[in-house]
């Protein structure tokens, strides 16, 4: 994506302040106010400041919801406190086990959602994005939720880097889990793409240069990398893993370095 079809705006004059922060840290254009967003016929993206809310807009599709990290609010609120908690598949396939909580680094973050699920039990996650848009909404939603008193525990154990994982897949100290979910194309016959998620591989692509993801993963990881991948989608490299977690739609394939220690 060319950053010079992506702008910044504000929807209230509130947040003049936010959209031209972000506007500066990030290197994109600052329109203003996104009334007059119509003189701008080049755009394709916009992040709007929205009641200190970044969101990402397409603009080709004004029907299509905004997209935010939101860690407050939402499913993501939901999977806190209904989703099983160490039962989880997930949590699973990182090997949480009593007495052991991994040091985390989720090397293709995304929107962060499993980074979150992750924190809630406890892990200490270290995100990794490589699209600066992408890694604007992340950095807004980990801000506002530390200010929330009910996660901002939850949010402390989360830190973002902004890099490429396949160039800097490097830590002072290695991580004991790296989690892998590269974006992979949906098959032409699978039921429709969720809106958000046309909204964000529009935007993002297709992450061709995954299978590269998978050495420097092994290399780093002390105990374990585990990779989400559709159920219908090869191994990420075509390598075989130790192990899989099977789900409905998805499965978890865990590459084992060693044995995570017994409590």
């Amino acid at each position: 994506m060319n950053l010079d079809q992506i702008a910044v705006g504000y929807k209230d004059k509130t947040d003049v302040d936010l959209a031209k922060k972000v506007a500066k840290k990030w290197k994109l254009n600052y329109i203003g106010d996104v009334a007059a967003i119509n003189q701008h016929a080049t755009l394709a993206f916009l992040l709007q400041a929205n009641f200190q809310h970044i969101e990402l807009i397409k603009l080709d599709e004004p029907k299509l919801s905004a997209i935010k990290v939101d860690f407050v609010d939402g499913a993501v609120a939901h999977r806190r406190k209904f989703g099983g908690g160490r039962g989880q598949d997930i949590a699973k396939a990182i090997g949480l086990k009593h007495g052991f909580t991994p040091h985390v680094l989720d090397a293709t973050a995304g929107l962060g959602r499993d980074s979150f699920v992750l924190a809630t039990l406890g892990c200490q996650v270290t995100m990794m994005e490589r699209m600066p848009i992408v890694a604007a909404l992340l950095e807004n939603g980990l801000e506002r939720a530390k200010l929330n008193n009910e996660i901002a525990d939850i949010a402390d154990r989360i830190k973002l880097i902004y890099a490429s994982s396949i160039d800097n897949m490097t830590l002072s100290k290695a991580p004991d889990v790296v989690y892998l979910d590269p974006m992979y194309p949906h098959r032409e016959k699978s039921a429709a793409v969720k809106k958000e998620m046309r909204v964000f591989q529009s935007l993002v692509g297709e992450d061709l240069d995954a299978d590269n993801l998978l050495a420097p993963a092994l290399k780093l990881a002390k105990y374990r990398v585990v990779v989400k991948r559709p159920s219908y989608a090869e191994p990420l490299n075509n390598i075989k893993p130790s192990t899989s977690i099977n789900m409905k739609k998805n499965r978890f394939d865990v590459y084992v370095n060693q044995a995570i220690p017994k409590a």
